[in-house]
């Protein structure tokens, strides 16, 4: 279909581009005068009820979809059973066109790709829409590499993979998509989400910077086995001109477990930006040992931080904190000091007294009635005269002790 027109509104002109779902078309919107694309489903999806009912559906969706990374859809609908929608003409080139040209691209041609690609997806995303076939195809650019002047990027097809992964034209192990441009939870059958459009955004710019896919196969399931058990080369092996931490950042994107890779397209923009700037974003290795997930080789390495052309910068590490000194052994407890006796009372000590008194008297008397008996009368005499002195000596003891203890 090279002219004529649709709904007797929009002038057919020049093709523009064509793939296996749709042909675009230049065309010019008689009511509002402004040149649009025009994009008609391909014959064998429009004889197919579902798809088309869904094709419109989405295309309804899209069309609120105002962002400046996003191609506009003004107007969907079909003539002489030709199903169409109305866009936005964007006169720029494709980034398929500018890989075939070119082979790869300039690093901060590609970064700026990047960012304002990841605009329009985390705008999309917001809004619960995902776009499920980006690929080089689908980024329309306007200037930069091309054009000169300021680079305006423009993601399109938003909805046709949307309605066409719920037909059973994807059905039998069918997969819609360039299928090296699938994330691998795609090639398993499962649903699609942003991180899956961030991964195959991670596939184009690494071929914008290498000229090459990460992974390739000749067929979906020599793709899945590759992505399940290969590590893609970073980008700065093949080009040496790719800032190193650009690099790593785009191998970011391409991780396979869905948890490693970027939650959100904005998340991936901040740090394409960060890794262009110099900032060293390859993952820590993991300690063994340790709470944070962040420190490698222990806390006294150096910092990094990488140049434009990717040369490494090492900063000193701050000094250790000043170690602790010990603190001092405590003391042993003192001994404990026993509690002093009570003073005996002065009626005490008289009475103590006394009774050592008497039990001397009493023994020193026994003692002499002994004596006696058993001597004779002269001995005896003798014997009470010692005894009465001693008794007196006793007795003069006794009164002084007591006299002590009194006093």
């Amino acid at each position: 279909m090279e002219s004529g027109s649709l709904s007797g509104r929009y002038e057919i002109g020049d093709r523009l581009g064509s793939g296996g779902m749709s042909t675009v078309y230049r065309a010019t919107d008689r009511i509002l005068e402004r040149q649009v694309a025009v994009k008609i489903l391909a014959e064998h999806l429009s004889d197919d009820e579902r798809f088309v009912a869904r094709f419109r559906r989405e295309a309804l969706a899209v069309a609120k979809l105002i962002h400046p990374n996003i191609v506009q859809v003004y107007d969907t609908g079909i003539d002489e059973g030709r199903h169409f929608i109305v866009m936005e003409y964007v006169e720029g080139r494709s980034g398929a066109q500018l890989l075939q040209r070119h082979g790869s691209l300039e690093p901060h041609a590609t970064l700026e790709i990047g960012k304002q690609a990841c605009g329009g997806l985390d705008y999309a995303h917001r809004r619960g829409i995902i776009h499920r076939d980006v690929k080089p195809g689908n980024l329309m650019i306007l200037g930069g590499p091309e054009g000169g002047g300021p680079m305006v990027v423009k993601l399109t097809d938003f909805g046709i993979a949307r309605a066409a992964e719920q037909t059973r034209i994807t059905q039998v192990g069918s997969v819609v998509g360039t299928a090296a441009y699938l994330a691998p939870e795609q090639v398993r059958g499962e649903e699609a989400n942003p991180a899956s459009d961030v991964y195959a955004l991670g596939v184009v710019l690494y071929q914008f910077l290498t000229g090459r896919l990460p992974y390739e196969g000749s067929s979906l399931a020599e793709l899945a086995v590759r992505q399940q058990n290969e590590k893609p080369l970073a980008p700065r092996t093949y080009n040496d001109a790719v800032p190193e931490g650009l690099s790593a950042a785009v191998l970011r994107a391409l991780e396979g477990d869905v948890n490693r890779r970027y939650q959100s397209a904005e998340e991936m923009a901040r740090n394409l930006d960060l890794g262009y700037a110099g900032e060293d974003l390859t993952e820590p290795l993991s300690t063994s040992g340790g709470d944070d997930p962040t420190s490698v080789l222990g806390g006294d390495t150096a910092t990094r931080r990488l140049d434009q052309t990717g040369q490494t910068e090492y900063r000193p590490a701050p000094p250790p904190p000043p170690r602790r000194r010990a603190a001092p052994a405590p003391a042993p407890a003192p001994r404990p000091v026993p509690a002093a006796r009570p003073k005996r009372s002065g009626f005490s000590r008289f009475a103590r007294a006394v009774l050592a008194l008497v039990l001397l008297v009493l023994v020193a008397a026994a003692v002499a009635g002994i004596v006696i008996l058993t001597t004779s009368d002269e001995a005896g005499v003798r014997l009470r005269e010692i005894a009465g002195d001693g008794f007196d000596q006793i007795i003069d003891e006794v009164k002084s002790l007591v006299s002590d203890n009194t006093n």
